[in-house]
């Protein structure tokens, strides 16, 4: 029985476990670095312990220290959220060397699965559908070439570990290849501390699904259906939606399939995500598996009812799956906007600074994840992500409506928000059909302006 966990992340994610875990009765401790020492993880927390320095590099991502931080505050579990280190092997191994649960799957795993290049080499070997690529990593531009000639372009150059769109690089000719190889590989070694990256084919306009799944701890899986993350900005997703209108009840089945096949074939412990890309034929293709827990797992637990940190974290007890989370089917339909801290009229520009007036929307299937509060001081130093809405109606279309009503009655003051983007995507014709994919924002390029726009 975990007594004490050490949740080695900072924000929404930060406080989204510790509510789990009160509920739960296990109790928490916060790390923070000297810029976060305001931030509401480390007030609702029942410990809080600094761990250096703003910069990433030696804070939330220094091992040292947050093994230091665990044992100073007899933790016996870590959570490690998104991002960071969730999906970091070495931090996984040490975890456990130091007689420490980590909340995710086993250090091996991680190394299969979390590695992206690795994942694509265990899901061959079962004989499913991979996008074309490199066989493994690339360290040489010149091998670079050599496969993006092969395949042809466009291709994309994707960081091996971690995720979020970080090191994710898209390349349509030979004349961007080295540009982007490199800058590929300093971002992956800025974001996850790790610069290896490898290659593989761009399919065009697909749409981009993902099926979550959980383990237990007798290894049983269970698919809880799909999300739709089609609407991204620079690989990165602003809104996801589950069910997708573009999966009836037999891909799913098919989907789930394969999905809970992979998570069973390295005896995954714990929440998943299978990634795949759907083409216009439904036909699908595994892209990489997340071995953490999602940005936009909310929209999954809206149409499920299942606390997926919850049963992430009873999943390294003596947990087994009810008999019932075998028969989920998704209930009505939830869509989720993730709030970004950047200016929509100025080509993003990041938004950092004080928050002055703060206004959170509410009602019947409103939900609001956030660690901000009037005051608080949004830093430079990490994701522009600043808060995540997510609702729940019926159907898609009532879900839409809710999702615009609820949007105009945030109030963020103070900072730039993307949030007339996000009204002006929810406004369009295509989106409201259906009709995306994920290339679906590069054909928006006008946004209009601000009198046009809710705030």
């Amino acid at each position: 029985m975990i007594k004490k966990i050490l949740i080695a992340n900072r924000g929404e994610i930060a406080l989204r476990i510790i509510r789990a875990c009160n509920e739960l009765g296990i109790k928490t401790v916060s790390i923070f670095s000297e810029s976060d020492e305001l931030s509401l993880h480390t007030r609702f927390s029942n410990e809080a312990i600094c761990i250096g320095p703003s910069i990433s590099s030696k804070s939330y991502l220094n091992i040292p220290s947050i093994i230091s931080a665990a044992e100073l505050t007899n933790c016996d579990a870590i959570h490690p959220g998104y991002g960071f280190l969730s999906e970091n092997s070495e931090f996984a191994k040490i975890c456990i060397e130091n007689s420490m649960i980590f909340i995710g799957p086993h250090p091996d795993t991680i190394d299969l699965m979390g590695d992206k290049s690795e994942a694509r080499k265990t899901v061959k070997k079962l004989g499913l559908s991979i996008i074309p690529g490199s066989e493994d990593i690339i360290k040489e531009i010149d091998d670079c070439r050599s496969i993006a000639h092969e395949i042809g372009y466009p291709v994309m150059i994707k960081a091996s570990s971690g995720g979020g769109g970080k090191g994710l690089r898209i390349v349509h000719s030979e004349s961007e290849l080295e540009n982007s190889f490199n800058s590929a590989q300093s971002e992956a070694k800025a974001s996850f501390n790790d610069d290896r990256v490898y290659l593989e084919k761009f399919i065009e306009e697909p749409r981009h699904i993902e099926i979550q799944i959980i383990s237990d701890s007798k290894g049983n899986t269970i698919s809880l259906g799909e999300r739709e993350c089609s609407i991204q900005r620079r690989n990165q997703k602003i809104i996801e939606e589950s069910p997708s209108i573009a999966v009836d009840e037999n891909l799913r089945k098919k989907m789930s399939k394969v999905a809970i096949k992979i998570a069973n074939s390295v005896n995954y412990l714990g929440v998943g995500t299978i990634e795949f890309l759907l083409d216009k034929y439904n036909n699908f293709y595994f892209m990489e598996m997340n071995t953490r827990v999602q940005v936009e797992h909310p929209v999954t637990e809206m149409v499920t009812g299942i606390d997926i940190i919850k049963t992430q974290i009873r999943c390294h007890g003596n947990y087994t799956h009810s008999d019932w989370m075998y028969k989920i089917k998704p209930r009505g339909h939830s869509i989720e906007c993730r709030i970004t801290a950047e200016d929509p009229y100025n080509n993003f520009m990041p938004s950092p600074g004080k928050v002055t007036s703060l206004h959170l929307p509410s009602g019947m299937g409103v939900r609001f994840d956030t660690h901000l509060f009037a005051g608080y001081e949004i830093p430079p130093f990490y994701d522009s992500m600043i808060c995540k809405l997510i609702v729940h109606d019926r159907t898609r279309i009532e879900a839409i409506n809710k999702m615009k009503c609820a949007l105009k009655e945030v109030v963020i003051e103070g900072v730039k928000t993307i949030i007339p983007y996000q009204l002006f995507i929810l406004n369009n014709k295509d989106f409201i059909n259906g009709n995306i994919n994920t290339n679906f924002l590069n054909k928006l390029n006008h946004l209009g302006s601000k009198n046009e726009s809710n705030r």
